[in-house]
């Protein structure tokens, strides 16, 4: 087994030991039941093996149910989703608690590139699909966070408000305040819901103009039928439910069939009830 490169500083100065590691029960559904979901760890990935599981997963989502044509480094093992940022990024696992019938299983992730790795990266992920000079002046407290997914039979929400959880404390203890990043939208009606719930979000959800940002690659809008009622997918609204803002027209992604929203949030726009749940 090989350990990962330390892409920042090393995890003692990143995180104390006892913020490696989080548990916390999954919400259950139905009380009535008599058998209680599994519980959630949540850990920060401390070897190419652990970051072997993310991959993995990543790929079942965006290659088996998004149908993404990925195009992993070479060396990259068969049904794994990498790209050349994996090694400067760190990687943030939710999985079940190992029982009797096995160990536990990741079954969710985010990375988090951070302002020393981007430098060490040459940029950020984002950048090869926006121009995000008029975010210069953020950058020395700015993290990106990508590839998030969570497995098909763990999104009732449990997974994702755990790693939400543990991103907020890596946030405060590493005295970074804004996070940007894409949200990728489906494009296998052909764009036009993307198309669509862009018109909508850019009447409510978008960014002062200081901190808008272009696409390299647009999603040609006004090619695309833009006037259906749309609502947006459930990990963007939770997004802006947190204060997150559009910077910009989206992007397409051709290898991914998505267009992808750059979105931006900053702690100081969190609202009181959610900073209660996320930061007191």
């Amino acid at each position: 087994m090989r350990d990962i490169p330390l892409p920042t500083l090393p995890f003692s100065e990143l995180r104390t030991e006892t913020a490696l590691r989080r548990s916390l029960p999954a919400p259950q559904l139905d009380t009535h039941q008599p058998l209680a979901r599994p519980q959630l760890d949540v850990a920060w990935a401390r070897s190419q093996d652990e970051v072997r599981e993310a991959q993995r997963l990543r790929y079942s989502v965006f290659a088996g149910e998004m149908g993404a044509r990925l195009t992993p480094p070479p060396g990259t093992p068969a049904a794994h989703d990498a790209d050349r940022f994996d090694d400067y990024c760190e990687h943030l696992l939710v999985r079940t608690r190992e029982s009797a019938d096995g160990p536990g299983l990741v079954i969710g992730t985010y990375r988090v590139l951070t302002p020393a790795a981007a430098a060490r990266a040459g940029g950020l992920y984002s950048e090869t699909e926006f121009d995000l000079s008029p975010l210069n002046d953020l950058r020395p407290r700015m993290v990106e966070l990508g590839r998030s997914c969570v497995h098909p039979d763990h999104r009732s929400g449990g997974a994702i408000m755990a790693l939400w959880g543990a991103l907020a404390e890596f946030m405060l203890r590493n005295k970074l305040d804004t996070m940007i990043g894409c949200a990728s939208v489906s494009m296998r009606d052909g764009g036009h819901y993307a198309a669509s719930l862009w018109k909508r979000l850019e009447q409510t959800q978008l960014a002062t103009p200081e901190w808008r940002v272009s696409p390299r690659l647009a999603l040609p809008v006004d090619e695309l039928r833009h006037d259906l009622d749309v609502e947006p997918p459930p990990l963007i609204k939770g997004y802006l439910r947190c204060g997150a803002r559009v910077l910009g027209a989206p992007a397409w992604d051709p290898d991914f069939n998505t267009a992808d929203l750059p979105l931006m949030m900053r702690i100081a726009d969190l609202p009181a009830r959610y900073r209660r749940h996320f930061l007191e």
